[in-house]
């Protein structure tokens, strides 16, 4: 019996059980498609890596004795489908059964369940045996805040906890820790790049016309595409970002794009590496080094791989595909130009947006409290929101980015994922940041030609949202602040934030 085996561009799970036994039977079969190059126009570097990691991986399964079928984009023609190009190969190599791993995005597991509900040879879906929780988790753990599921895993895989199941320091949650200000004499460690020649890749993907976003230098591509590179970026972070990480991972600054974040996004979410390995090595490393490395950074990093990024993925499978339709706040504008740019006099919205095209990255509070925090502020559309960050970001697939997007940062979700908006005026950038200094805004005005745009557009939101919001208990210390204005300043406030919202290619 001949099968066809599928392994889709974020499936490279060296571990996976598909590959424990050599068979001379199955083809694996990768595919580098139009279709998945232009269902949203990409990073360059996003493009590169994805292709460069499915390459490496289909070199390495052959290494290890399997049949591995790889399409490059020159193989097919440009109209030709994932499930045309199934169909091709079914046909050419006399399949008699197909397999694949569970996709983890919504539109891809449609497309293959419906292809395969008409195919004439039997058909076997399987697990990527990737993530900690099935797909289903809502109906096994606790889904009405993050915080309970993050607790239920904690105890369910054992993580940071004493022999009778208590969390270690007496606390679930360190965040209140993780909020520190980064000082401007603290020195950044250089971030691991990797320097891999990917100027045939990027060659191809010219030839084929595909639109794309930011830059590369192809000669010194920085990110990890096989499992031995991610290995040396986890150990890096062990060595030189985790004992300040948790400090500082709410900090944002224009020294440096990478801080003390790990940059691992990528490589787990491509799964060429396994979440509970990552968290086991940041465990043991931690009780190895309890005097360079406190409990609060450990589960400050812990937090966002075993409670965020599960739960927004359980989210993401339960509300699918109706949460995709979701504008609870009914925003309605177009994403300003200078999205595409970072051609804009708000310092920080300028360095968030140019780093992004730089490096195909920013970090979580980059994303949702510079870019995002403008969206949700300007009532920038979702769809458009969840565009540009699909795009955008090297680590952007759409189970994770949607939520994170749609839900916590631009609350169109109307609350399921966050209890309140991610609001916030110029003092939280001003607090957290080191933009305001050199920013042609200023941070300190609340009204007027130069005053921070960020500041008169958060009033706008509040009160053109008051109706939903006011007795949202976590925001009625904002209200009580606006009632204490003066009706002059309110209506400064106002028009200076009409102003800004017509003109918003402008700021």
């Amino acid at each position: 019996m001949k099968r066809l085996k599928l392994i889709l561009g974020d499936q490279l799970n060296a571990k996976h059980s598909w590959y424990k036994a050599r068979d001379n039977s199955t083809y694996f079969v990768m595919l580098e498609l139009h279709q998945e190059a232009k269902y949203v126009r990409h990073h360059i570097q996003k493009l590169l890596g994805f292709f460069a990691a499915m390459r490496a991986f289909a070199q390495a399964l052959e290494a290890a004795g399997h049949q591995v079928i790889y399409i490059t984009l020159d193989d097919a023609p440009a109209d030709c489908s994932l499930t045309d190009q199934l169909n091709i190969l079914i046909e050419e190599y006399d399949i008699d059964e197909f397999h694949y791993q569970a996709p983890d995005e919504y539109r891809l597991d449609k497309q293959l369940r419906e292809w395969c509900e008409n195919l004439n040879i039997p058909t076997i879906m399987v697990d990527t045996e990737h993530f900690l929780t099935p797909r289903d988790a809502w109906q096994t753990y606790p889904m009405s805040r993050m915080e309970f599921f993050y607790r239920a895993l904690r105890k369910h895989y054992r993580v940071l906890l004493d022999d009778q199941g208590n969390p270690l320091g007496e606390r679930w949650n360190f965040d209140t820790e993780n909020r520190k200000k980064l000082p401007e004499s603290k020195v950044i460690p250089e971030p691991l790049c990797f320097a891999k020649d990917v100027r045939d890749l990027l060659a191809m993907i010219e030839r084929h016309q595909i639109a794309t976003l930011g830059t590369v230098d192809a000669t010194q591509f920085i990110w990890p595409t096989t499992r031995t590179e991610a290995r040396e970026l986890l150990n890096f972070f062990l060595c030189h970002c985790l004992p300040e990480f948790g400090h500082y991972q709410d900090a944002m600054t224009s020294r440096g794009w990478s801080l003390y974040h790990s940059r691992l996004s990528f490589a787990l979410n491509t799964k060429m590496l396994h979440p509970l390995d990552i968290i086991r090595c940041v465990e043991s490393y931690w009780k190895e080094h309890p005097e360079e490395i406190d409990l609060a950074q450990v589960e400050g990093f812990i937090r966002q791989i075993l409670g965020w990024r599960e739960f927004v993925r359980a989210l993401y499978w339960q509300h699918m595909p109706d949460y995709a339709q979701l504008n609870s706040l009914n925003a309605n504008r177009n994403l300003p130009d200078f999205f595409w740019t970072g051609n804009t006099k708000m310092a920080c919205v300028s360095h968030a947006i140019k780093q992004s095209l730089a490096q195909a990255y920013a970090h979580h509070i980059q994303r949702l409290m510079i870019t995002g925090n403008f969206g949700l502020l300007a009532g920038i559309h979702p769809d458009q929101m969840d565009q540009w960050y699909l795009g955008i970001y090297i680590d952007a697939i759409e189970w994770v980015e949607m939520p994170n997007t749609r839900g916590m940062s631009q609350y169109a979700d109307g609350g399921i994922i966050a209890s309140k908006p991610y609001a916030a005026s110029g003092n939280y950038i001003h607090k957290m940041g080191h933009y305001c200094k050199s920013c042609h805004y200023d941070v300190k005005s609340k009204f007027g030609d130069k005053s921070c745009p960020f500041n008169s557009l958060y009033w706008h939101f509040l009160t053109r949202h008051e109706e939903r919001f006011r007795k949202n208990p976590r925001m009625s210390l904002a209200y009580k602040a606006w009632e204490k204005q003066s009706k002059e300043q309110q209506t400064a406030i106002l028009k200076t934030a009409d102003d800004y919202l017509h003109h918003l290619n402008d700021l």
